[in-house]
This record gives structure tokens, sequence and C-alpha cells, in this order.
């Protein structure tokens, strides 16, 4: 294929507006990047603290205890966990597409709370409803681009959410860095009420954009999806590549249900189990790798190391994280999902012990430059890495008739560890009393999370680029070991084992 990545030679169409489509919708990153990455900041904003702390120091100095922080920056997280949770039937029962404007709607009302708040109940019962559309947005977003994009591209195409979100990380600093020094409410409103705007335009983009094919084909509309996958693909609706693509999905959908209509305990039975454990240990292993330890408490953990400008370490922090996930969305489609996180986790691991020894045995402004350094080294292997690449996998390793509820819970997975690492590492780091008092100790937990990641990489990732959605089920039921699946190629039709099938329950012998 060369450097660049191109469409093969036998993919018809043109490739260009399903690619633009997955791109647009990965815009729902940046509500989600955006919306984490402002807590970081507006907890270190002198009004913010004068405004809603309630305790105060020796000099009289109003400050936010760490109970307080971990509750409002992890109150976020529980409101996307159910969020997460309640994608699956939302995403079923409307569609993809208006399940995406409904979310966004629910984050508004999240957002117009925060925004008029004066007082801590206010400003956490916005961002629990705000939370609760970011989970929903979270599960449905790479739903709706696995399900419409080229298989040659999918990746790529999905790993662009995760792309979204370090954008909207790194807006969320920008907006941080612009109003952190006025001395009135516009200090923290400024930076909330800017999600109005995020919202407002994946709302008009998903009003004009298709419902994905294979959600028409669940819900047995041929011309919907024929229709949406022309729109996609570009091609008219009776090109050989176009039918041959949709008998595809629609022969494997009924082949799945010819075994049953799907409940949510479908998602652990036999397979499914595997696949299961993967997605939602991907999800969990992302958070584990202390990421979000940086964007949720980056600037204060950086103000209590004696680093000088934390809000400009921060703000570079995060346009690393944007840069970074660039090469990343290339070797996706290049390396390979395999081999890219588990050198992505290899990485993680050296730079967050590096951190963790210099920060224990050296005091100095030296040592404080080298803390900054190798912290960057480790978000852009993130970045590169498990940053994109968990939401791909999760995204395109299970079958069309639980997809949604399978997904559902690896999302809800993510957040679950967000929401349980947000709400402790302020006792984990912080000075106050009731703390531990970890400090740079705590590179060392996360040094032995992507330690174990590495090993879970090694024995439980299977390689799926290259391969259609359809293709991906067939490989899990082929191939019993992670380990013998790079270089696999793929060999049944499903056409013909659904027409086997049928003609096996009607005693007949299937001719082909």
């Amino acid at each position: 294929m060369g450097f660049m990545l191109r469409k093969p030679a036998d993919e018809a169409g043109a490739a260009a507006p399903a690619i633009i489509v997955g791109m647009f919708v990965a815009f729902g990153g940046i509500l989600f990047g955006y919306d984490t990455g402002t807590i970081s900041g507006i907890l270190a904003m002198n009004y913010f603290q004068k405004q809603f702390a309630k305790h105060f120091d020796a000099n009289g100095k109003p400050y936010l205890t760490a109970e307080e922080q971990s509750l409002i920056v992890s109150i976020l997280s529980a409101g996307t966990f159910f969020g997460a949770l309640g994608s699956s039937w939302l995403a079923d029962k409307i569609g993809r597409r208006l399940g995406l404007i409904v979310a966004c709607g629910v984050f508004t009302l999240g957002v117009c709370l925060q925004t008029a708040a004066t007082a801590q109940p206010l400003f956490i019962a916005g961002r629990a409803i705000a939370g609760f559309g970011v989970g929903l947005l979270s599960a449905i977003v790479p739903l709706y681009q696995s399900e419409s994009a080229p298989k040659w591209i999918r990746g790529t195409i999905v790993g662009c959410y995760q792309w979204a979100i370090t954008i909207g990380l790194f807006l969320a600093s920008c907006a941080n860095q612009g109003s952190k020094n006025r001395n009135d409410s516009g200090s923290y409103r400024i930076p909330v009420a800017i999600q109005f705007l995020w919202a407002i335009i994946l709302i008009g983009g998903m009003l004009m954009l298709p419902e994905t094919p294979r959600y028409f084909i669940m819900k047995d509309n041929y011309d919907g999806a024929a229709k949406s996958l022309c729109r996609l693909r570009k091609l008219p609706s009776d090109h050989p590549s176009i039918m041959n693509e949709l008998e595809e999905i629609r022969a494997n959908y009924e082949y799945e249900q010819s075994v049953g209509k799907a409940g949510w305990t479908d998602i652990l039975k036999g397979g499914m189990f595997k696949r299961q454990l993967t997605g939602c240990a991907i999800q969990g292993l992302q958070q584990l790798t202390g990421i979000n330890f940086i964007f949720y408490f980056g600037t204060h953990f950086f103000q209590m190391s004696g680093i000088q400008n934390a809000f400009t370490i921060a703000l570079i922090t995060n346009l690393i994280n944007v840069f970074a996930t660039i090469p990343g969305l290339w070797l996706v489609e290049k390396a390979g999902r395999r081999q890219l996180l588990f050198w992505g986790a290899v990485g993680m691991t050296i730079f967050h012990f590096i951190v963790a020894i210099v920060g224990i045995t050296t005091k100095s402004g030296v040592a404080n430059n080298v803390l900054i350094a190798f912290v960057c080294m480790f978000i852009a292997f993130f970045a590169a890495s498990w940053g994109p690449v968990a939401w791909v996998v999760t995204g395109e390793i299970f079958p069309l008739r639980i997809r949604a509820k399978a997904l559902s819970v690896t999302t809800a997975t993510n957040w679950l560890f967000n929401w349980a690492l947000a709400y402790a590492t302020p006792y984990m780091v912080d000075s106050t009393p009731g703390s531990a008092h970890l400090g740079t100790n705590v590179f060392f937990i996360w040094g032995g999370c992507t330690a174990a990641a590495v090993l879970f990489v090694y024995f439980f990732i299977y390689e799926t680029k290259g391969l259609s959605l359809e293709e991906v089920d067939e490989l899990y039921q082929t191939v019993s070991s992670a380990r013998k699946s790079p270089g696999w190629i793929p060999a049944e039709d499903y056409r013909r084992t659904l027409e086997e099938a049928k003609a096996e329950a009607k005693g007949e012998h299937y001719e082909g």
C-alpha cells in the first residue's frame, strides 16, 4: 500500500462521502473532550474557589477540599456511566443518527445548569446531566462510525473520535487560559457556555446526515439501507458493489437472527463472553493508563509539584495530545491494532516509571523539567495508541445483533473506571488532611497498570485490520487465539452460509 492510505483497487465507488460523514460524526468527541478538559482549569481558578469553596485556610484563603474536588470532577463520569448504559436502547429504538441528536439535547440542558450555577449543588447537578449526554454520545458515535465507514479505512475514521476528544481538551485549555484571570463569574461561565456552540454544530450536521445502512437492515428496511449506502459510497442503487455489500450485511444479520433474538444475556453467551471481556478490559485499561489524571488534575498537580506556569504547561500537554494522535490514525491501518496497542503500552510503562523514580529521588528545577518532559512523552505514546485504538477495537468486534448493547457496556466500563479514578485521585495525590500524599509516586501505580496492558494485548487483542465487520465476526468464530490472528484471511461467505442453513431447515440440498 505504500506510505499513504489508499483505497484498494477492487473497492468501488468514492471513499470521500463516508470519510467526511465519519469524521464529522467524530465531532461528538469535542463535546466529550471539552467538557472533561474545562474542569481541571476551572477548579484552579481563584474566582471559582472564592464563589464555590466552603472552607478557608489559616490565611483566610478559600479552597476546595479533596472531597469537594472529587465530587465535582467525578459526578460527570457517574452521569456518563448511566448514559452509556442507556445508549443501546436509544440507538436501537430511534436510530444512531437521532440518538446522537437526543444526546446533544441532554448535554445542552446540563450546560445550561452549569452556566447558571453560583453554588456547588446546581453546578454538580449540571455536570451530572451533561455527563449523561456525553455517555450517550461516547457509545453512539463509534457505533455510527464503524457501521458506515469502508473497511479499509474504518480504523482511521473511528480513531478520529479520539482525535476530536484531544481537540476538545485543547480548546478547553485555551478557554481556561483566556478566562482564568477574570475576577468575575465569566472566569468559569465563559469556558462552560462555549459548549453550546459544539452541541449546535453537531445537531445541525446530524439533521443532514444519513442513518447507517446496518441500522436500516436491523429494522427490515432494505430500501432505506440501499439509499444510505448509495450516499456513503456515491454509487447508484443497482451497482453490483452496493447490492453485494447490502446482501452480505443482510445475510449476516439474518443468520444471527436465526439463532434467536438478542437479549442482554446474549452479550455474555458462548464466544461473546470473550469479546465482551476484551472490550471491557481495553476500556478499563485505557483509563488505568493514568491519562485522565493529567487532564482532570494536571493543572493542580503541576502547581503542587512547584512547577511555575501550570496553566501554560497544561496547554502544552493538550497540544501534544492533539498532534500525537495524528500518527496513530495512520498507524492503526498500517501497523494494525495489535502492534500499536502493544508498543504503546510498552512505551507508557517506561515513561511512567521514569517520572516516578525522578519524582522521589530529586527535588529541583531540573527534576521538574524532567518530569514535564516524560509526562509529555507518555501523553504522546498514549495519544498515538491507546487513545484512538481502544475505541476502534470495541467498535468492530461485536456482531450486529448485539453491537449496540455490547458497546454500551464497554463504554460504561470506560466511564466506571473514569469515575473511580476521578473520585480517588485527589485523595491519592493531594497534600490536604486525610489524603495519601502520594505525589509523583502515583506514577508507579499507572506504570504497573500499563505493564499489565502489555500482557493483555499479547493474549487477547485480535488483529482486525482490513476486515469488514462481518469478517471480524468470522475471525472470532474460527481463530481461537489472538496470537494467531495476524495474517488471517476470511474464507466464509455469509450469504452462502445463510442459504445452506435455510436449505437444511427445509430438508433440502443447497446447490450454491
